[in-house]
C-alpha cells in the first residue's frame, strides 16, 4: 500500500512539464556524478541521456516564456518538488558525505 502524499499545488501544465524536466535532468546529473557513480559506462549512459533531458528542460521553459508565463512561483514549485520525492532526488548530485 503506498503513503498518502500530500497533493500537488495547483500547476499550470507548463509549470507541471517544467518540474518532470528538471527531475529528469537531476536524477541524470545525479547518476553521472563522478563521486557517487561506480562504472564508467553507466556514468556516460547518464551523461548521454542528461543532453536529451536538458533539451527537454529548456524547452519546457521556451514554451512557458513563448506563452507569457514570465514568472516562477517558487513556493508552489518546490512544493511540487517535494511531492515528487525532489528532496532524495537531487540529492545524489551533492558530494557524498566523507
Amino acid at each position: 500500500m503506498l503513503p498518502d502524499l500530500p497533493p500537488l499545488p495547483a500547476l499550470t501544465a507548463a509549470e507541471g512539464e517544467l518540474v518532470d524536466r528538471y527531475l529528469e535532468a537531476a536524477d541524470q546529473l545525479g547518476r553521472a556524478n563522478p563521486a557517487r557513480a561506480r562504472h564508467t559506462l553507466s556514468a556516460l549512459r547518464a551523461a548521454q541521456a542528461l543532453v536529451t533531458a536538458a533539451t527537454a528542460l529548456r524547452t519546457a521553459l521556451e514554451t512557458m516564456h513563448a506563452r507569457g508565463e514570465h514568472d516562477l512561483y517558487e513556493a508552489e514549485l518546490a512544493r511540487a518538488l517535494r511531492v515528487l520525492d525532489g528532496e532524495r532526488r537531487t540529492r545524489r548530485v551533492l558530494l557524498p558525505p566523507e
